[in-house]
């Protein structure tokens, strides 16, 4: 027995070890909703042998429950997994799964094709060497299938394999094939593919997806699986400049100091010089480790943890690099943006938080500069960005980065725009350039300060930020505060809304977007202000939280005192000073908030000023009381 033992386990270890020499391709599915794009999937698994009998028999009852195709086995349930995914028929998060032919091995991610979930799909495209679009052969070519070929493009896949699918339901129509792959080929002409394979094929018979059809003898192409097989999908991120993101500086104890991440691309190996992109600081390598050991080199893909020859300023979110290869580094660039966020548009002025890698630092649009019409690719005028539309637009970051262009780098050029209240994720964005500032424009020093300026007015400079509903009465009780402090040899200054509008602010609407930006410029302004010693009070709406946090931030924190003027809004709309409630209520103005526009209430406001219990007076004494408490001005 003692042979046949050792015979079998060198038969596994030879099988395992032709599994190893095998490539990897990763591929994804898209399309829209109903092309066909799981039971494809499950019919590449299932015709592979990668499903055991226990699944097999799980997979016919769960046919007889929720499959769509009569008595037959329904292999799109082998990726629906997920309950309401089977009850309505669609997918909508991202499945992965593995199977492996005798020359290759693949991953494939079957994204959603519903529109509600085009985020998703972006994320399964992400990690893609090809794409799979399927192509319903009755319908032919729709809104969703060019949203995600656009898409497919964006992120940099240049393979791609048009299945149209369901031939059968056409009675395997070469004219319908022909003129499907002609309308694709019209365009996807400017979307850069190197390679687009059309493919006639039946998901739910199998034809062309493993073997050739006899029903499509006029087809003289590649079967699905050779195609999968044989397409050529270089990889050359050992090739492209060595980028290493510090995720964690591993200190285990007083005689280690590493710094670990994936190595994105390149290679590195000890005695090579090594530069701290941002900073400049450079060193050597002293030694590769992993959990394994010391590496005699790392490649792209690797897990590992760098020791250097010198002790230099390195924190999570650098970029290593080799000096002659250091990324670019900057505050502001042109970027490619997916919008994901549903029921919120992208504001440009608005703060988000920008993650690269593993930096975050806050970032603004500052200009949008053009949507893109998915249907004809034409650059269209905007104020906004909605869910699931593709933006062209500037950056601003509140520090320079280190980064590549997406193009050159996906994993150092790709990142996401996080909202700051909710923590969701909002955007997903491809840098495209740097923008450089002007060279001969810098900070001019100033031989008086702001500490000067205030100690000649005897007092501590701060925004006081009302906010609230209109009719709230936040420029009442703003005007009596200011009274006071005047009176009491104060200097100050009153910014309020309206009065702005007239001047600053006079060429911006009432839409999201123009709220946005009238709320920036005033918080610059209310800036300059606290700059010169002086104590602003600022009287605005203001109904969004990102807006008024963005003023906070202008400034030093204890600069910033935000007063919520609390009045209900049927006390607000009782009141009415102005007649824009009943305007609003007819359909007279648009956009009014607290009626069709929201108002965000302060989480944690300095002060709360509940105008229903007490006068405007009273509460422009609680205002004064509350600087004298904290030493803004003299008790």
């Amino acid at each position: 027995m003692k042979p046949n033992v050792v015979h079998n386990v060198d038969a596994v270890a030879d099988y395992l070890a032709a599994q190893d020499s095998k490539g990897l391709l990763r591929f994804i599915t898209c399309g829209s909703v109903d092309d066909g794009k799981s039971t494809l999937i499950g019919r590449l698994l299932f015709d592979s042998k990668l499903i055991f009998e226990d699944q097999l028999a799980a997979l016919t009852r769960d046919s007889r429950k929720h499959g769509t195709v009569g008595d037959d086995i329904d292999f799109a349930l082998l990726v629906d997994g997920l309950e309401s995914e089977r009850e309505q028929g669609i997918t909508i998060d991202v499945a992965y799964r593995f199977f492996t032919t005798e020359a290759r091995k693949f991953i494939v991610a079957d994204t959603p094709g519903h529109e509600q979930y085009t985020r998703n799909m972006a994320t399964g495209a992400s990690n893609a060497e090809l794409a799979v679009i399927l192509v319903d052969a009755r319908h032919g070519i729709l809104p969703q299938t060019r949203r995600h070929s656009f898409i497919v493009s964006l992120v940099g896949i240049k393979h791609v394999v048009l299945a149209v699918n369901k031939i059968d339901l056409v009675d395997y129509s070469r004219e319908a094939f022909d003129r499907i792959v002609s309308d694709y080929r019209d365009f996807a002409a400017t979307l850069n593919f190197e390679t687009l394979q059309p493919i006639p094929i039946s998901a739910r018979y199998g034809d062309n997806v493993m073997e050739r059809s006899s029903a499509t003898a006029w087809y003289t192409g590649p079967t699905l699986k050779e195609h999968l097989e044989t397409v050529n999908v270089v990889d050359d991120h050992e090739a492209r400049p060595f980028r290493l993101v510090v995720q964690w500086v591993n200190r285990p104890n007083l005689d280690f100091r590493g710094f670990s991440g994936t190595v994105a691309t390149g290679t590195i190996k000890p005695g090579d010089n090594i530069v701290v992109a941002k900073s400049g600081q450079k060193s050597k390598i002293k030694a590769i480790v992993t959990y394994d050991g010391k590496l005699p080199a790392a490649f792209a893909g690797q897990a590992i943890t760098l020791q250097l020859e010198d002790e230099i300023d390195i924190s999570r979110g650098d970029v290593l690099a080799k000096p002659e290869e250091r990324p670019e580094v900057a505050d502001q660039f042109a970027a490619q943006l997916l919008w994901m966020q549903s029921g919120q548009a992208l504001l440009p002025g608005r703060p988000y938080l920008f993650k690269c890698g593993a930096k975050i630092v806050t970032a603004t649009v500052t200009e949008l500069k053009y949507k893109v019409d998915i249907n004809s690719f034409e650059h269209l005028a905007a104020k906004t960005v909605e869910l699931n539309e593709v933006a062209v637009v500037n950056l601003a970051l509140s520090e320079p980065i280190a980064f590549d262009s997406y193009e050159a780098n996906h994993e150092t050029g790709a990142f996401i725009l996080i909202d700051r209240q909710s923590n969701h994720t909002v955007a997903a964005g491809m840098i495209q350039f740097a923008l450089r500032r002007a060279s001969n424009i810098h900070l001019q020093a100033l031989d008086v300060g702001k500490n000067a300026r205030a100690a000649l007015n005897h007092q501590k400079p701060a925004i006081l930020w009302f906010t609230g509903l209109s009719g709230a009465g936040k420029s009442t009780i703003a005007n009596l505060v200011e009274r006071k402090l005047h009176l009491a040899g104060h200097h100050t200054y009153l910014l309020d809304g309206d009065n702005v509008r007239h001047g600053l602010n006079r060429d911006l609407g009432f839409t999201d977007a123009d709220r946005v930006e009238n709320i920036r410029r005033v918080a610059e302004t209310a800036k300059l202000f606290v700059d010169a010693g002086v104590i602003v009070l600022v009287s605005f709406i203001s109904p969004f939280r990102a807006e008024r946090r963005l003023a906070r931030d202008l400034v030093e924190e204890t600069e910033f005192v935000e007063i919520f003027v609390d009045t209900p809004l049927a006390l607000a709309e009782s009141r009415d000073p102005k007649g824009l409630y009943k305007k609003a209520r007819s359909g007279e103005i648009k956009n009014f908030t607290g009626i069709d526009s929201p108002y965000e209430l302060p989480e944690t406001p300095e002060l709360t000023l509940s105008t229903g219990d007490h006068t405007a007076e009273e509460l422009a004494d609680q205002v004064a009381s509350y600087l004298r408490e904290r030493g803004y001005i003299a008790s």
